[in-house]
């Protein structure tokens, strides 16, 4: 069996285009691949789904570290390993103090309520499909002021807390919300603790999309998307303080920033 190496340089800058979707290394990024016919990709030991044309998605969480690599190995056995570099990036982040710990800190009453319903948004992103809607990129499921940016965090009373991990959009109660691409529910609850009503659809390939903090949900678990349908309405529901679209992107458990993925200008 005969190793070989290759290495890959993209500028993160790169966008995605009316072509479709499109690498972005950095973090929260990802990485479009194109493997050779009859070839198997493997990542972190793992294998990843390659579609029939041959086209793979790698996807890179906020606080990854900025080399990565993949195995590529052939039909006739021979492996590739191949090298990306990703670009380094810089977050917002906002340190504050005084704050009363019943604002950072959860009651202890809805403890388990939280740990049940985390569980349930993760089971909701494990499966792995093979839909292919999602290579010629997403659109924006709202039109609106951008109002919070992923990467950002907040630093209470010297303790960090989560990052943002969405794309916040500041649009009236009961605003349309469009699937941005083709999919299938994989979660749809009026109710979560933290983000209300919500929506997780499945694009394939390990690529999902969630929409927090609906005061509709419009569809149900298990149903087929089409791009562009009304899946639910905007809301304040949830852990918020005033109506707006929380829209986040992972690949598995790796969080994206919805900004890197999406097609042009709203």
């Amino acid at each position: 069996m005969r190793f070989v190496t290759g290495f890959i340089v993209l500028m993160w800058s790169l966008v995605t285009s009316a072509e479709g979707l499109q690498s972005q290394l950095t973090p929260g990024g990802i990485f479009v691949g194109q493997a050779s016919p009859g070839s198997k990709i493997i990542y972190n030991n793992q294998e990843v789904r390659v579609a029939k044309d041959g086209r793979f998605v790698l996807g890179f969480g906020r606080d990854t570290e900025l080399e990565h690599s993949y195995i590529e190995q052939y039909a006739s056995g021979e492996l590739k390993t191949n090298y990306l570099q990703l670009k380094p990036r810089e977050y917002n982040i906002q340190r504050l103090t005084g704050i009363a710990k019943k604002y950072v800190t959860p009651d202890e009453r809805f403890l388990s309520r939280i740990r049940n319903e985390a569980q349930k948004v993760r089971e909701a992103r494990v499966p792995d499909t093979e839909q292919v809607d999602l290579f010629n990129g997403f659109g924006w499921p709202v039109k609106g002021r951008i109002s919070g940016v992923y990467g950002s965090q907040r630093v209470y009373n010297g303790k960090p807390g989560r990052p943002h991990y969405g794309l916040d959009i500041a649009v009236p109660t009961g605003t349309p919300v469009a699937a941005p691409a083709d999919g299938i529910v994989r979660l749809a609850d009026s109710d979560l603790y933290y983000s209300g009503g919500t929506i997780i659809l499945d694009h394939g390939h390990g690529i999902f999309s969630s929409f927090l903090h609906l005061s509709k949900v419009a569809v149900k678990d298990g149903a087929t998307i089409k791009r562009g349908q009304v899946i639910g309405e905007v809301g304040a529901t949830g852990r918020v303080t005033g109506a707006h679209l929380d829209w986040r992107y992972n690949w598995f458990d790796q969080r994206l920033d919805p900004a890197l993925l999406t097609l042009g200008e709203q």
